[in-house]
């Protein structure tokens, strides 16, 4: 798959972006990255000084918490791509219109998704994690309560940052990102180590850490001297051609993360029916997942906004010479990531504190995973990032919608149950899953029908 990429593209004239440009966005966005996932793993190294309950519980409940995120994240990027198409055009005061349009309907959905997380807790747990241990259940529980809580204020966050990256300018969300961890560790330290407090020790510095962080971010976005910036006015009012051009890109893109996530969720009751050990050692293995493809989710963020403003410009050679140096990067990148990784995986899983089985179990979701980063990674979630940017997001939702109930879902239960890998025949699936997107993404990415889906033109 890397091999065929290598097709030779020429430098076109009058970049969009200067290599300078380039480095000003991507380098922010990767610090922010790795501050993130270096915070997992401290909170999950924290809470597991509580026992394997406590570090299943809170990973049971971060599996639909990341649902919730994700969903929040995607529509937040779909909107901000429509403002970079419009920038692309150099249409400043329409990008700013979908920038305010955008974080008013944020706040809104949040809410409201914050209210149907509430009032259906009981019958969602008992339908995605059956029948666990009450200790189990206990953690869980306290943790979704307070984290839940905490949703309006994320989506704040998503939307300022993507917004600000749409610019062109990482720097403010990822100053935001690291106060917002600063605060989240400090907390755990605090609530965990000092008072004992478990699950809820982690989650009240979560929830603490999003609202400061949405209030920073949200008081960065009103100041006079950026192109993008909200205007009380335009947040009042309610522009329906607009906001009905950020939800035709906004849906498929969210609806994508969303049902991709909430496939995890069920791959997770799979797990979770093989143990605690197992649960533990699941949760390992994808806090160290987030690490392992760290530069390219940090890259591929900076993807979107670049590959939109090329785009809107209808410029879609400057958008391919972009992706092909994007995509070199991540490669070095992940190569330099995973080699260290497995390397200091005996070291990283004796952290945890697990059992033998579970330990053995999450050295090798690490090793399985890290392979995968090296070897097609990029193609399986960079070129659906770019097809996204142009505004291609329904193709893309179909391929990763289809592949995951069929290949990750079907396959994964077959693995796990009949062909009696457990919770490693999950994660087969998992990697089998990726290799099918990255094909139909490739090939995709070749042609130029995703040329046609420009949302302004």
């Amino acid at each position: 798959m890397a091999l065929a990429m290598k097709a030779k593209v020429q430098q076109p004239e009058n970049l969009l972006f200067s290599k300078k440009d380039i480095v000003h966005l991507m380098i922010p966005l990767i610090i922010e990255q790795a501050l993130t996932c270096l915070v997992g793993l401290a909170d999950s190294i924290m809470v597991a000084q509580a026992g394997e309950a406590a570090v299943s519980g809170v990973s049971l409940v971060d599996s639909l918490s990341t649902l919730i995120i994700m969903l929040m994240s995607a529509l937040a990027a779909g909107g901000a791509i429509v403002a970079g198409h419009y920038l692309g055009q150099r249409d400043v005061e329409d990008a700013k219109k979908v920038a305010n349009q955008l974080m008013s309907f944020m706040v809104l959905l949040s809410v409201a998704v914050t209210a149907l997380l509430y009032l259906f807790r009981r019958p969602m747990f008992a339908l995605l994690f059956g029948d666990i241990a009450a200790d189990v259940y206990d953690s869980a529980t306290i943790y979704y309560l307070i984290v839940t809580l905490s949703t309006p204020f994320y989506a704040i966050f998503a939307t300022g940052s993507a917004i600000f990256r749409t610019m062109g300018n990482s720097a403010p969300s990822m100053q935001v990102s690291t106060i917002m961890n600063i605060v989240n560790i400090a907390g755990n330290a605090i609530l965990i180590f000092g008072f004992h407090m478990g699950a809820a020790g982690v989650a009240i510095p979560t929830a603490l850490s999003r609202l400061v962080a949405a209030a920073i971010i949200a008081r960065m976005l009103f100041r006079p001297n950026i192109d993008l910036r909200l205007e009380r006015e335009l947040l009042r009012r309610w522009d329906r051609p607009m906001v009905r051009r950020i939800l035709l890109l906004g849906i498929p893109n969210g609806s994508e993360s969303s049902l991709f996530q909430l496939g995890k969720i069920i791959m997770l009751s799979l797990v979770s029916t093989f143990g605690t050990a197992a649960i533990a050692a699941n949760a390992v293995g994808n806090t160290m997942a987030n690490f392992e493809s760290l530069p390219g989710n940090a890259i591929n963020l900076g993807i979107v906004a670049v590959v939109a403003q090329c785009v809107g410009a209808g410029d879609y050679k400057q958008a391919r010479y972009y992706v092909r140096q994007l995509l070199k990067l991540i490669y070095a990148f992940h190569i330099i990531f995973n080699i260290a990784i497995i390397l200091c995986s005996p070291l990283i899983v004796q952290a945890y504190n697990l059992s033998s089985a579970g330990a053995e179990m999450a050295r090798q979701t690490i090793l399985l995973h890290g392979f995968f980063c090296m070897a097609h990674w990029a193609p399986s979630w960079t070129l659906p990032s770019v097809l996204r940017a142009a505004g291609d997001a329904k193709y893309s939702m179909a391929v990763g919608v289809l592949s995951m109930w069929i290949v990750r879902l079907i396959g994964g239960w077959l693995l796990a149950v009949p062909c009696g890998f457990g919770m490693i025949g999950v994660w087969y699936a998992m990697l089998l899953d990726s290799a099918v997107r990255a094909f139909f993404y490739y090939r995709r990415y070749r042609g130029t029908k995703w040329y046609a889906h420009n949302l302004i033109a």
